[in-house]
């Protein structure tokens, strides 16, 4: 199984960049999961009465916390969108929420002795449909309830529709310090057929207000498989999201599956770009972006080689969780709102799906998560190879003996031997030191950590590919 390893080296793989073969890709290109967390979410039972309490209660209070925040509203409904979200146009939506989630995050607070926060991140939906005040509202809230960390992570998601003329400067003056961007595609005729029209010059304007302000990182998503994309669109697009030069880019594979998200039934099918197209776009974007100097830190994700991300990945601090990938694995994570989860130690939890669920279970006093997750100690270890497969590209079996006791090659001799194919085709590499994922293999990543994942089977046909 192992042969002279020509990437054998102290300088981390992530340099040696990525080799997108489409033979192979095709090959190897399964459903797989996006390991957000191991067990996954598809893993979740039913929660005791009592369990959420003990959960909280039995927090370290030496473990920072990591705070994220849903904000379920939007304005306008993108037809490609698949996220818990809840379109409407009346503002004062907004503020009633905003009493629920105070009353949760109380209940929650009272149960913890460690309050320090390194990382906090609203999502939804569309938090910037809170206006300026309830934004302030909200960070006063939350600064009077819990312990900030003066240099810790602070992002929010924006719609750049939804944008005040001073809204991002009171995001600066609070306290935030990152700021993803939604952007999708520049095309006009893509931005019609998914109802998100948002002219390239309101894209350049926020960003350039953005940078003015100095916030630290600047994330843009982009999605890939659009209706009406094509490779040269797609061409196009990335070419103007190098220019303005954001830090990060998240490029998500459009993943059309109307009979689990309804706003896409208002796709047409026929508009959508055939899968050789969408792998020679994401081949495309690959590489305009690393010749642009990004640095491919995995999944669909992209950064600058000097953000703190990139830097992460480098020197092995890189991990995952619900949000996706950070720089601060260490935290325990707090969830507020309708959906959010939460993980603190071997223990998830998801709060209610549904506003009205998630409404009811406040207003009768009651911690509102509805599932839960109880991880095993034998899903640490695969957790911790999963985790830093898709991380590091690595497997290191002298770090999994001194972490956990086991003999790697012995234990996971299945799971090695079913490697041997990708050995084979260069996708990784396997010596008596650990697994390598080499850069074939580097888009494949969740494909390769699948093979370690016990509860695998039952998830067949529940998650997109990775192309």
């Amino acid at each position: 199984m192992t042969k002279h390893n020509p990437y054998a080296s102290n300088i981390p793989m992530h340099f040696f960049g990525i080799d997108f073969d489409e033979t192979l890709i095709k090959k190897y290109n399964q459903q797989a999961p996006r390991y957000t967390s191991y067990p996954t979410a598809l893993e979740f039972l039913p929660i005791e009465a009592d369990a959420e309490q003990q959960i909280l209660s039995q927090q370290n209070p030496q473990t920072p916390l990591s705070l994220y925040i849903h904000i379920p509203f939007c304005r306008h409904l993108c037809y490609y969108c698949g996220c818990n979200k809840i379109i409407t146009k009346k503002n004062s939506d907004a503020g009633d929420y905003l009493d629920y989630l105070f009353a949760e995050i109380r209940h929650k607070k009272s149960l913890l002795t460690g309050k320090k926060v390194k990382q906090l991140h609203l999502g939804g939906g569309t938090p910037t449909f809170l206006s300026d005040d309830e934004l302030i509202r909200l960070w006063q809230f939350l600064q009077e309830e819990f312990d900030f960390d003066s240099d810790g992570d602070f992002s929010i998601e924006i719609d750049p529709r939804e944008l005040g003329d001073n809204t991002l400067s009171v995001l600066k003056h609070l306290g935030f310090n990152r700021l993803s961007f939604g952007v999708q595609d520049l095309s006009e005729t893509v931005q019609i057929a998914v109802n998100r029209i948002q002219p390239k010059s309101l894209i350049e304007a926020v960003m350039n207000q953005a940078r003015h302000l100095q916030f630290d990182s600047i994330n843009i998503d982009l999605i890939y498989g659009l209706p009406h994309q094509t490779t040269q669109s797609m061409k196009q697009t990335i070419d103007e999201i190098i220019k303005l030069s954001p830090d990060r880019l998240s490029v998500f594979n459009y993943a059309h599956l109307p009979e689990r998200f309804a706003p896409q039934r208002r796709i047409d099918e026929r508009d959508l770009p055939s899968a050789k197209d969408k792998l020679t776009m994401f081949g495309n974007i690959i590489n305009a972006l690393t010749q642009a100097g990004y640095q491919y830190i995995g999944i669909d994700h992209f950064a600058k080689p000097d953000d703190s991300m990139a830097i992460a990945q480098r020197t092995g601090q890189l991990h995952r969780n619900f949000q996706g990938y950070t720089i601060l694995g260490e935290c325990d994570l707090l969830g507020f709102g309708v959906s959010a989860i939460s993980q603190i130690g071997q223990h998830i939890t998801q709060n209610p799906t549904t506003l009205a669920d998630y409404q009811q279970r406040i207003q009768e006093g009651l911690l509102p998560a509805i599932k839960h997750i109880q991880s095993q100690e034998k899903d640490a270890l695969r957790r911790h190879v999963i985790m830093n497969l898709l991380c590091h590209d690595r497997m290191d079996f002298a770090t999994i003996r001194q972490t956990f006791g086991i003999d790697a090659p012995i234990y996971f001799a299945d799971e090695l031997s079913e490697l041997t194919k990708m050995v084979d085709d260069e996708l990784l590499y396997i010596d008596e030191t650990g697994v390598q994922i080499l850069p074939k293999g580097r888009i494949l990543g969740r494909n390769i950590a699948m093979i370690f994942d016990e509860y695998s089977t039952s998830k067949q046909g529940r998650f997109s590919k990775a192309i």
